[in-house]
């Protein structure tokens, strides 16, 4: 009885590590988003893009105060085996979403980027669209079909476009699973959103919104989400 109540303790360590730890990448994603051309936009679009940075910001501390709440009721239902096991199935459900190992359905929008005769695609145009797919809410994200997470490196080198040290060719699909609307909408603003800006720099973009999205699960060896460093603090 004591190994197992010592073994579900490692257990939940684990996971409290993880979910601090996709918080915290969440809160990068936010800081390293790119905000140029905010000087340019309109009184109103600005209006619109200030609204929705400060949603994200309280959505993001929602999920902190949640997580915290999740530690919480997992140290005072300790002894409860039945209890315990519901939380943690749930809780490893929605960590195995987040670190993309199970593969999602759902609706969203669909963003295609082609080379043409006079511009090419390059990978920073790809994390440039990352970024504000996640800070507009999206859920899980894919190019090419292959699904991308915080930690996925997206390089070119020599001109070519490597994720996690797999080639990807034009044209880019890119698939994000989340608010359709609110997808759609941060991404389409006048002059400042991203279909809008790159289609000015004469890029192929286009976009389009799908009630079923499917994005597979993570299958590089590379960046395996692995905690080396940090550890549960014994109190």
């Amino acid at each position: 009885m004591e190994k197992n109540k010592i073994t579900m303790i490692s257990i939940i360590g684990i996971i409290c590590v993880i979910l601090v730890a996709v918080m915290f990448a969440q809160f990068k994603t936010v800081e390293e988003t790119d905000i140029t051309g905010i000087e340019t936009a309109r009184e109103e679009e600005l209006q619109m893009m200030l609204s929705s940075w400060k949603t994200k910001y309280e959505e993001v501390e929602e999920k902190l105060i949640d997580t915290q709440q999740k530690i919480t009721d997992y140290r005072e239902k300790l002894t409860s085996n039945e209890q315990t096991s519901e939380l943690l199935d749930k809780e490893l459900e929605q960590i195995n979403i987040l670190v993309g190992k199970t593969n999602v359905t759902g609706q969203g929008v669909i963003i295609t980027l082609k080379n043409n005769e006079e511009k090419t695609i390059e990978a920073s145009d790809l994390r440039t669209l990352i970024n504000e797919l996640k800070l507009a809410g999206a859920e899980a994200i894919s190019i090419n079909d292959k699904r991308i997470l915080n930690m996925t490196e997206i390089v070119d080198v020599n001109g070519i476009i490597l994720i996690n040290e797999d080639r990807i060719v034009s044209p880019y699909i890119v698939k994000a699973i989340g608010d359709q609307t609110y997808l759609s909408s941060a991404l389409s603003l006048k002059t400042s959103g991203f279909i809008d800006s790159y289609q000015k720099l004469g890029k192929t973009v286009e976009m389009t919104k799908e009630n079923k999205i499917s994005i597979l699960a993570y299958n590089s060896k590379k960046n395996q989400l692995q905690l080396k460093y940090a550890k549960e603090v014994q109190e």
